[in-house]
């Protein structure tokens, strides 16, 4: 098992999992733009119970079932947690080693900043990933 720790910016957040992730993906989509502030946004999946988070922490609804954490003082984010599924999603940028997020693929590239090269070779769907009973077609990598 692989331990993730991380945090925010200025120490006021901290985390630690306690299992496994579920899985390791970049979402392209826009709203994980924004709220990132960047091209994308690389995550680690893991079941809520299985991280321990200390710490003041500011949340916003960014769809009906889709919650974002952040710290209340510096506003690093942090997670993105969907309640309903169990799940939360630690931002890679705000692991202590952020060496250890190995991503397995690549979604909502339909929305991908057209400067953004992808040249992993890892699977790219055009909207939301696979989920059970629903297997989509990845994009063909060039």
């Amino acid at each position: 098992m692989t331990l993730f720790r991380g945090g925010c910016l200025c120490g006021a957040v901290r985390y630690e999992t306690t299992s496994d992730p579920l899985n390791q993906r970049v979402c392209h989509c826009r709203a994980c733009q924004k709220v990132i502030g960047a091209a994308f946004n690389a995550r680690v999946l893991m079941r809520i119970e299985h991280v321990a988070i200390s710490g003041s922490i500011s949340t916003f609804h960014s769809s009906e079932t889709l919650e974002r954490g952040f710290c209340s003082h510096c506003g690093s984010s942090i997670f993105s947690r969907r309640v309903s599924a169990g799940v939360i999603g630690l931002t890679a940028g705000s692991l202590d080693d952020p060496s250890l997020f190995k991503p397995d693929m690549h979604f909502w590239v339909s929305s991908k900043q057209p400067w953004l090269i992808i040249a992993d070779n890892l699977p790219q769907y055009p909207e939301g990933p696979p989920s059970l009973g629903y297997e989509p077609k990845p994009k063909v990598s060039a």
